[in-house]
């Protein structure tokens, strides 16, 4: 069955390609999702039930009634467009962030920080009365999100069966807000292969990894789907409890407990815990960076804030009659 998307213009579609660039950019960094920049741009619920409609009743449609009802039982263009955004975005950012990670991390990690906060912040409003269920979701997704960030990294081998292990957990992680696909990438010693394999653009290792990720997001997405549409608010306090679990993964000044050297020979930390900004400059006898760090941090509030407001007039648009002007 179509799920009856909302009715598009050009402009309307330029701005869903532009949420799936945010997407991407998201996806790339570890501690960052991009199911958050889904949920706050306000495509989350579309876009699960448009992968959920990917299924074997949909293939029985294309080979009974042809291609435009399978189009549209998929929202195949609404699809096509966002993760064309996504898409492009980390293709091109991965270096990018990659690099910038590696030589100004405070600043970044600070950005990302204010990121986070932010869209917990709309998250928490947007659930529709508080009662225990919401808070228990909270305190566990919370426990186990956190649980997580403080787990060392193991070092899974990089044969194409794990890889495609990789990207079946990491895929449900990036649509998961508060749960990062890169950071579970790094949990498991593989972030630096993906992000390497997407630099050099080493088509046998993506393939296999994207693989993964389509499997994992076709199946993942059901479940979350049913549970958004079942039980709403107690789910959206879970993904709440993900994202406020996830500030320790992202918080700017770390101490390295363990190192561990990689192929390249280099050292990086494997195991690392969250000082205060003055410890930090203490230990390292560098800048702790608080000023900058804290106008980056409050710059990513702003941003998410900004782009939730950009987002509710986009659809506020979109729900306005355009006398026959968006193409679906």
């Amino acid at each position: 069955m179509a799920i009856n998307p909302p009715q598009r213009t050009p402009k309307q579609y330029l701005a869903l390609w532009l949420k799936g660039l945010a997407m991407g950019a998201a996806d790339v960094v570890p501690g960052v999702s991009g199911g958050t920049v889904a949920f706050i741009s306000g495509i989350y619920d579309e876009l699960l039930d448009s992968l959920k409609n990917i299924n074997p009743q949909a293939l029985h449609t294309l080979l009974t009634k042809g291609v435009g009802a399978f189009w549209a039982q998929i929202n195949g263009t609404f699809l096509t467009v966002l993760f064309s955004g996504i898409l492009v975005s980390v293709l091109t950012l991965a270096k990018v962030i990659h690099h910038a990670l590696e030589t100004s991390p405070i600043l970044v990690w600070s950005f990302f920080f204010g990121l986070v906060l932010a869209s917990i912040f709309y998250m928490c409003r947007s659930i529709k009365g508080w009662g225990v269920q919401e808070l228990a979701a909270v305190a566990v997704a919370t426990a186990v999100a956190a649980g997580i960030t403080m787990s060392g990294a193991t070092q899974l081998p990089s044969d194409p069966g794990f890889i495609f292990l990789a990207g079946m957990l990491a895929i449900c992680a990036m649509i998961l807000p508060g749960i990062s696909g890169s950071f579970i990438l790094l949990l498991l010693g593989l972030y630096p292969t993906i992000i390497t394999a997407i630099t050099d653009f080493n088509i046998v290792l993506l393939a296999i990894f994207s693989a993964g990720c389509a499997v994992g997001l076709l199946s993942f997405s059901r479940c979350l789907s049913w549970c958004l549409h079942q039980f709403r608010q107690p789910t959206l306090a879970l993904l709440t409890g993900f994202l406020i679990g996830s500030l320790n993964a992202i918080w700017p000044w770390k101490q390295a407990v363990e190192t561990t050297i990689n192929r390249h020979g280099k050292e990086i930390p494997l195991v690392q815990e969250n000082v205060l900004p003055w410890l930090w400059s203490d230990i390292t006898s560098q800048s702790h960076q608080l000023l900058p760090a804290c106008v980056l941090a409050l710059t990513g509030m702003l941003l998410v804030l900004g782009f939730e407001a950009w987002s509710n007039r986009q659809e506020m648009q979109s729900e306005q009659p355009n006398d026959g002007a968006g193409v679906q």
